[in-house]
């Protein structure tokens, strides 16, 4: 069965972040992801952010472990950053252990100029393998994000659904898999269904939210009900994660997309 998680960055923005598990908790969800702990916690006391969802009844399904320009965490597609890819890797493991969390989100970066893309996927793949080695040890998978480079990430270098599942097949990693976005590669491919039915094999993770304009999943051009009916039946039994920006207040705009996606 899918479950919806909720993203803890994107919600109740105007609400101190260690209180939001409360609000989120309290419109009905039971798991939440995040992006980055340390923006939140610079103190490195993760243990506050575990105590504030389990007192919540929530699971933190997943972290990111870098940016999306490779700026925090370094890039997958240049082979220069792979010791400070790893080493971040490192760090962001030990922060799964404590926030008990088997996810990670990994960006490729931006694309490289001066390098061909063939050598870039190449630096992708091998760096892919030594942080599935890495991850699997400690119990953790990693999620790699193809995202829109048309709207959010200019430059972003991998924006393409089926490029990124190639990728994820080529590396061959039990703890290296897709996550698929479905409001940037609604604006990069559309034929949403369909991409996702070609990718099955490695999605490990969605992330939704409408198209245009990133707010609540029925303000757009996407029937999110089918989508996810589709996923199911896929076999696909992970998270879906609401990953908006509310055009609305929070609580009200969570409790709209329960209607729409779970409690129907």
């Amino acid at each position: 069965m899918i479950t919806v998680d909720v993203c803890m960055e994107t919600v109740f923005s105007d609400v101190p972040f260690l209180d939001r598990p409360a609000r989120i908790a309290a419109a009905g969800f039971k798991v939440v992801e995040l992006w980055f702990p340390e923006l939140h916690l610079p103190d490195g006391d993760w243990r506050r952010l575990r105590k504030a969802c389990d007192a919540a009844g929530l699971r933190i399904n997943n972290i990111v472990l870098n940016s999306p320009d490779g700026g925090i965490g370094g890039s997958l597609t240049d082979a220069a950053d792979r010791e400070k890819y790893l080493k971040r890797l490192e760090s962001s493991l030990k922060c799964c252990a404590e926030l008990g969390t088997k996810m990670m989100i990994t960006c490729t970066g931006n694309a490289r100029p001066g390098f061909t893309r063939q050598a870039q996927v190449r630096n992708m793949i091998e760096t892919l393998k030594a942080a599935g080695d890495a991850a699997g040890k400690a119990g953790v998978t990693l999620v790699v994000e193809p995202l829109n480079s048309l709207v959010d990430h200019q430059g972003y270098f991998l924006d393409d659904p089926l490029e990124a599942a190639a990728i994820v097949r080529a590396v061959g990693h039990p703890n290296i898999g897709l996550l698929f976005d479905v409001y940037h590669m609604q604006i990069m491919r559309g034929n949403v269904i369909e991409n996702i039915r070609a990718c099955r094999d490695v999605i490990r993770h969605f992330h939704s939210a409408g198209v245009p304009g990133r707010h609540e999943l029925d303000r757009g051009e996407l029937d999110y009900p089918r989508i996810v009916e589709a996923i199911a039946e896929t076999g696909y039994d992970g998270c879906f994660g609401l990953e908006y920006f509310p055009a609305e207040e929070s609580a009200a705009s969570l409790a709209r997309m329960r209607r729409l996606l779970v409690d129907r």
